[in-house]
């Protein structure tokens, strides 16, 4: 389906990294995109470069993200918005859980829940998760992080069931480590988070994953594109550990 034959999206965390790529290249393709951040600032300079309109918002306003779906029939909903707490369970605390299941979860259930019917009820439309791949492949800590990005997966199948005889799409975009800023968000923003998670890396780019985005929404609407899986060529996801009992 031409990208031209959808008129109106919504993104969510588009200040920096994959939200602000996709919103430049929707930009590019003539869509009305409404970029939604908590960065009033970035925000601003992505509106002046691109043409989007910005909506300083945090995606866990409820009132906030429902004033704004009822204003625009969107026929693209891409829930980007994202946040990560490093640790394993034994080392979370009740304010790092909350934030991630409100940001990573909460936020996109009630975003679909308000922006979706109304794409079923004109039989067009198209949705675009970007979960993890968090959600399939476990690595040392961040598990509530696995676990919101998980629970997002499964919705996007579920969706899939949900709107079934719509054409409305549904991808899940699953990227590994990119080239973006949430390192410094999640470390500190420091030299030294740059040489550990980036300098001397060949990562695909945030422009690589708005790139395959715009080919999900594109492909003919005969097509739905459920799961893209993005990684570094170099990085391999999952593994095997095995140690011997502690003697003691």
């Amino acid at each position: 389906m031409p990208l031209s034959d959808y008129k109106t999206a919504l993104v969510t965390g588009a200040s920096f990294g994959i939200g602000a790529a996709v919103v430049e290249r929707l930009c590019r393709e003539g869509l009305t995109v409404h970029a939604v951040a908590r960065s009033a600032a970035p925000l601003q300079d992505l509106a002046d470069r691109t043409g989007c309109i910005p909506h300083v918002l945090d995606v866990t306003d409820l009132a906030g993200i429902t004033a704004l779906a009822q204003q625009t029939p969107f026929d693209i909903l891409v829930n980007n918005a994202g946040v990560d707490r490093p640790g394993s369970i034994l080392k979370a605390d009740a304010q790092g859980i909350d934030l991630l299941v409100d940001v990573n979860l909460r936020a996109v259930l009630q975003l679909t829940r308000l922006v979706v019917p109304g794409m079923a009820d004109r039989n067009r439309g198209h949705v675009v998760n970007i979960s993890s791949i968090a959600a399939a492949y476990h690595f040392g800590g961040n598990t509530t992080y696995h676990a919101t990005k998980a629970a997002v997966h499964m919705l996007s199948r579920q969706l899939r069931i949900d709107l079934y005889g719509k054409m409305v799409r549904v991808t899940e975009i699953c990227p590994g480590r990119v080239a973006t800023d949430i390192f410094a968000h999640v470390h500190g923003d420091s030299k030294e988070t740059y040489e550990r998670f980036v300098e001397g890396f060949a990562l695909p780019q945030a422009s690589d994953i708005a790139d395959a985005i715009a080919f999900a929404i594109a492909a003919p609407v005969a097509v739905n594109i459920g799961h893209i899986e993005i990684m570094p060529t170099l990085q391999v996801p999952g593994g095997l550990s095995t140690m011997r009992p502690d003697p003691t």
